[in-house]
């Protein structure tokens, strides 16, 4: 008894020590400088966030740079002009439900795509450089001032404020000095109301970067991010109204890796030898624009036939041998191919309006991760139908950067 009393004296002095040594580091690190998460009400007195923990740093998602490039009043400058961006937009956010979440979320319900394309209008009227996925960068310019700067070996620094899908806004800075590239990056998140909080800062040094000659600035970091791509991208250079328009309604959506749609040449003699019951989701949606709920693993031959038949020039009988019909009970076997996050992705960068009504797309994939903005081409002819759909007619293939997926 006196030998389990003793002992468990011992573990409480060791928790005691351990307990001890954390409160002095975080008092270490909250006194070397390091920048704090702030929320805006005052930019005199910024109320601070505890972001010491490694749960709200998300530290191990994405480890610190050893050193910032940034002075303690050039990072706290950047905190105070991000604080500044966040106010431009936050009526945005007034009538927003925000839950409990991570640090790296804005955990926002519900954040619409209309309400992120006007954050990016309002923020680029105010002047900052900002983005959302699927619009023109905009006051795009600084960007390519600095990537000059940095090929030119001379020290610079821009930022770029991204406005996120689920809502979060990232301000982003790229700093070239003593021959270092790294990225100072804020993520602000949102309170009730619509009160901006900056939730997490990480500075991560940068090994690679190339600008394409589309304009896709293309970077890597030094440490693995956890969850991520391989490589991070912005698209700098504007793409044109049309363009966008016809990648959106023709490409976007469809996948370069789960099927060999796009990875293969095709033509309306030759689709069914392409046709896969994994395609079915994604056309689906594109088609009804929700996901599809199945019930066990079939689906009915009425729902499959009707979005495939729409999209292909075939008939029903080709997509029943394609496809794994079965008779017995008029359905086809619903089958999700295994997830691939961060996937290439199309983007039409050239379009001819052809005589018979069809329309002939130059479709560029992009595949970051593979350092390309041209991984190979797609030539591919659609023809819109009357009543608002379309139908896929062919697919040629031209060589580009890399070998295509087989």
């Amino acid at each position: 008894m006196k030998h389990k009393k003793h002992r468990k004296t011992r573990s409480l002095s060791v928790i005691f020590i351990l307990s001890a040594l954390f409160i002095v580091a975080v008092l270490l690190l909250n006194s070397s400088g390091k920048p704090k998460p702030v929320t805006a009400e005052k930019s005199a007195a910024i109320p601070e966030a505890d972001v010491s923990s490694p749960d709200e740093a998300a530290s191990w998602l994405m480890p610190q740079a050893e050193n910032c490039l940034l002075t303690d009043e050039e990072r706290s400058q950047l905190q105070s002009t991000a604080m500044s961006a966040a106010e431009v937009i936050k009526e945005l956010y007034a009538e927003c439900e925000i839950t409990d979440g991570t640090s790296f979320s804005s955990n926002i319900t519900d954040f619409s795509r209309e309400q992120r394309e006007k954050a990016v209008e309002l923020l680029g009227g105010a002047g900052y450089t900002a983005v959302t996925d699927g619009m023109n960068m905009v006051n795009y310019k600084s960007v390519f001032d600095f990537y000059s700067d940095y090929v030119c070996g001379q020290e610079s620094q821009t930022t770029v404020f991204k406005v996120n899908d689920d809502g979060l806004l990232s301000s982003l800075t790229f700093v070239y000095r003593n021959e270092r590239l790294q990225t100072f990056c804020i993520g602000i998140g949102w309170l009730a109301g619509g009160e901006p909080i900056i939730k997490s800062v990480q500075v991560s040094d940068i090994s690679e970067m190339r600008m394409t000659d589309k304009g896709y600035l293309i970077y890597a970091y030094q440490n693995e991010v956890m969850y991520s791509s391989l490589r991070q991208y912005l698209h700098i250079s504007p793409l044109s109204d049309k363009c966008r328009g016809l990648t959106e309604k023709y490409i976007s959506g469809i996948s370069y890796i789960n099927y060999s749609l796009l990875t293969s040449e095709w033509d309306s003699v030759s689709i069914a030898d392409v046709l896969n019951v994994t395609m079915f989701d994604d056309l689906y949606r594109k088609y009804y624009g929700e996901d599809y709920v199945c019930e066990n693993d079939r689906i009915p031959s009425d729902i499959f036939e009707n979005v495939m038949l729409s999209f292909f020039p075939l008939t029903a009988e080709q997509l029943r041998e394609s496809c794994g019909y079965d008779a017995a009970d008029s359905a086809y076997p619903h089958e999700l191919p295994p997830s691939k996050p961060y996937q290439p992705f199309g983007e039409v960068i050239d379009y001819t309006e052809n005589s018979d009504g069809t329309i002939t797309l130059t479709v560029d994939c992009v595949w970051a991760d593979y350092d390309t903005d041209r991984a190979f081409t797609n030539i591919i002819t659609v023809r819109p139908n009357a009543d608002g759909t379309f139908t896929y007619l062919s697919n040629k293939i031209l060589e580009g950067e890399i070998d295509i997926p087989k």
